[in-house]
């Protein structure tokens, strides 16, 4: 049993969210520390500068809500955490912070841009110090 474990959730991909908690059930037992994460991905750096800093923070808002309502569909009590900046490494530096086992991420078909310059879940593969449990 894990006693800390990380879900990176992709709002945008509802359908990948029940898996992964089911999966983390699996993985954690009662004293479990869950923490569910989404990190909002920057855009470049001159397209960052127009948008008012209003405007970031409701989105900040609105996916911690989000967020919210998961956790109370879930019945696991997680902490939540919103992040902003590229998602793998956030996620990672999370993980470090936290002191996780293991994190529990879901990940697609690889396509051909994939080889190229790899998934969110290929880069938490490679880089993490903990267990990584990858849903596909």
């Amino acid at each position: 049993m894990y006693k800390t474990v990380i879900i990176p959730i992709d709002i945008s991909h509802a359908d990948r969210v029940k898996p992964m908690i089911e999966a983390a059930k699996q993985l954690g037992g009662k004293d479990t520390k869950y923490v569910l994460t989404s990190v909002i991905e920057n855009g470049p750096t001159y397209v960052e500068a127009q948008i008012p800093a209003e405007i970031r923070e409701k989105l900040n808002a609105d996916v911690r809500e989000q967020l919210e309502a998961i956790a109370s569909e879930s019945g696991l009590g997680p902490e939540i955490d919103v992040r902003n900046g590229q998602p793998a490494n956030e996620i990672l530096a999370l993980a470090n912070e936290k002191g996780a086992d293991v994190i529990v991420v879901a990940s697609h078909q690889p396509g051909f841009g994939d080889f190229l310059i790899g998934s969110t879940a290929a880069r938490v593969v490679r880089h993490a110090s903990c267990s990584v449990h990858v849903l596909r």
